[in-house]
């Protein structure tokens, strides 16, 4: 399984790739920002699940999140939205533009774990 981890900190991208690879995905692709990613979406179609932060320069993880949901090839694949952005309104927000989970940072292990697992396998 193919995962794209979106986010403009790339401490954030490192711990989120190594959590990924404690839990056994090694097949992990980066990007600083929704362009590169959706760039890096055309580039490789055996994508399977898309992590991605809110706030990021260039094109943010909501704007992203629409546009994936946009396409047709893309109405299923399973988004996480992993961002500092807790409110319950923005939760609502993220949900109403696509995405299928929610991590609030800074998270663990676990958390990730059982989201993916629940976003991905329906656990």
């Amino acid at each position: 399984m193919k995962i794209l981890v979106v986010d403009d900190s790339s401490t954030m991208r490192r711990i989120i790739k190594n959590t990924l690879q404690k839990l056994g995905y090694t097949d992990i692709l980066e990007a600083e920002h929704g362009v590169e990613a959706w760039s890096l979406m055309g580039q490789h179609s055996d994508i399977s699940v898309l992590i991605t932060d809110w706030n990021m320069p260039e094109m943010n993880g909501l704007e992203l999140v629409k546009k994936v949901r946009a396409e047709e090839k893309y109405v299923d694949m399973p988004i996480i939205m992993v961002t500092t952005e807790g409110g319950k309104a923005e939760v609502i927000t993220a949900l109403k533009a696509g995405v299928n989970n929610y991590i609030v940072k800074p998270f663990d292990t676990k958390t990730l774990k059982t989201k993916l697992e629940e976003t991905c396998l329906g656990k």
